[in-house]
């Protein structure tokens, strides 16, 4: 009997481990239209204000290859692009986004903190400093990808943000999605075409697979893995020892080049966030092998992808 199921495990192990590399045996690879290197998070909340215009602008005239973004519903049923529906950290003012008609909103203060480079702050003395409204991008960048975070689980603010992509024709450039699997399955079910992200549910739920076994087999919908860099969060002086052991075990399972070869080879794309050291961008794109890295400093990222471009070229002269 323990002969038996011995050459049952082995055999598991063996299909599991060729299905990993070799998953077109069994699935169907994705072929998504967008191909990013070069995500500006926030738009580049380091260079500029976030999720401004001027930031959007400034990302892409540094060789962004998408927008992240974040979008919330006014009062007035507007939806805008911003990452809190607080008011208070942007603006100092005591209220929400929620609660307030577009036209009322208040301008964003000159002077943010940084949200993943802790000690740092953005200064601009740009006098551009308004929400703006998630059209305002469509109309202005309207073959920009854009990697959109519904922050909220509204049906409203759903609804509209699925319509505005479907007015503009954007459904194949975009990649959408939420933390929180309630908001992801609703986007899903209003348009199943939409490209999106896994949920902090779905990414437990494939890293336990994976660690099992079990992943090979699984069918999977979402086309995008966003995941956040542990490093970049065990730099926060503020992090407990505790929490950091945590974090740092966080990094050892999640930051796996096996799990994301066999993701890419199915045709999900794989994007680490957020990255704002160099150092920490060569090990995602050399080490890791991630697709793409999203960085508050896109003119940094940008430099350090032009050298490894500058590289390459030498290399082949040779």
């Amino acid at each position: 009997m323990l002969g038996v199921w011995s050459s049952l495990v082995i055999t598991y192990i063996s299909v599991s481990a060729v299905l990993c590399r070799f998953p077109h045996l069994l699935h169907k690879k994705e072929k998504l239209k967008i191909n990013c290197r070069h995500i500006s998070h926030r738009g580049g909340a380091g260079e500029n204000l976030e999720n401004t215009m001027t930031a959007f602008r400034h990302a892409i005239a540094q060789g962004t290859d998408m927008l992240e973004i974040d979008v919330q519903l006014t009062k007035d049923g507007q939806v805008v692009v911003s990452h809190d529906d607080s008011l208070t950290r942007t603006s100092s003012v005591d209220s929400s986004i929620s609660q307030t008609d577009y036209n009322d909103l208040p301008d964003i203060n000159s002077t943010l903190d940084v949200t993943f480079s802790y000690g740092r702050q953005c200064e601009s003395t740009s006098s551009d400093k308004r929400i703006p409204l998630l059209k305002d991008l469509l109309d202005e960048f309207p073959t920009m990808p854009l990697n959109i975070d519904v922050k909220k689980n509204n049906d409203e603010l759903i609804e509209k943000t699925v319509d505005l992509l479907h007015q503009y024709k954007r459904q194949d450039t975009v990649c959408v999605g939420n933390f929180g699997h309630k908001v992801t399955d609703k986007l899903h079910k209003k348009d199943p075409r939409l490209p999106f992200m896994f949920s902090v549910k779905r990414v437990i739920q494939i890293m336990v697979a994976f660690y099992t076994g079990l992943l090979p087999f699984l069918p999977l919908e979402e086309s995008f893995l966003e995941i956040p860099f542990p490093r970049s969060i065990a730099k926060n002086p503020g992090v407990m020892v505790n929490w950091r052991f945590l974090v740092l075990i966080a990094d050892w399972l999640l930051m796996c080049p096996t799990l994301f070869r066999h993701l890419q080879r199915r045709g999900i794309q794989v994007y680490v966030w957020t990255v704002n050291e160099e150092e920490d961008m060569a090990f995602c794109y050399e080490q890791l092998k991630v697709d793409a890295v999203m960085t508050d400093y896109p003119t940094v990222l940008r430099q350090y992808l032009n050298k490894q471009e500058a590289i390459c070229l030498d290399e082949k002269k040779q």
